[in-house]
């Protein structure tokens, strides 16, 4: 569970810094209303339409080969946050980032349910909740202070770390073999 811990928290910080400072990334692309709300609802539209699948997708691979998909992706598609120039850049990026969002809520889940007792389920996973967002709250509070030194484009490079740091966690815990096999149901 402390490897959970560890690696989420450095997603949660990484995502927790940079959408708040994001929207006001695009809104200097898209300064209406209607494409910030179409650039969000794309964002959870996508996001929606992912979960079926990766839920199917979860239960053949398992939980925690998707959750490094999600930090990886993250740390690439954070890399090329920067260079977005137009609308359409911001739609496109707003539907990869509800599809990774998707893949890290419900592989989120299932790799809690693999590495917690059902006796203590709930504790456990209160305790997880606590560490992530208390390190989330602290870095959204910090990010404020540190954009005053340093460009918004700094902040996309630094949440990229971020999340590479979160999948070679995961990476680091399942080769030491701290995996969770998937379960696997055979249709009668």
């Amino acid at each position: 569970m402390k490897w959970l811990i560890v690696s989420q928290s450095f997603a949660m910080v990484a995502s927790s810094v940079s959408f708040p400072f994001y929207l006001l990334f695009i809104q200097n692309i898209g300064s209406d209303f209607s494409s910030f709300g179409f650039a969000y609802g794309l964002f959870t539209l996508s996001s929606a339409f992912s979960h079926r699948f990766i839920g199917r997708l979860s239960d053949m691979i398992g939980g925690q080969f998707l959750l490094i998909i999600y930090s990886v992706g993250m740390s690439f598609l954070f890399l090329f946050l920067p260079s977005a120039s137009t609308i359409h850049e911001v739609y496109f990026i707003q539907v990869l980032l509800g599809m990774l969002g998707a893949i890290q809520k419900t592989s989120e889940k299932v790799v809690l349910s693999d590495v917690t007792e059902h006796a203590s389920r709930g504790k456990s996973i209160g305790e997880y909740h606590f560490w992530t967002a208390l390190f989330s709250s602290i870095a959204v509070m910090g990010t404020g202070v540190m954009l005053e030194y340093f460009t918004i484009h700094f902040l996309f490079y630094a949440c990229s770390l971020f999340f590479i740091i979160s999948g070679i966690v995961i990476m680091i815990s399942w080769s030491k073999g701290n995996q969770t096999a998937p379960v696997r149901t055979e249709k009668v």
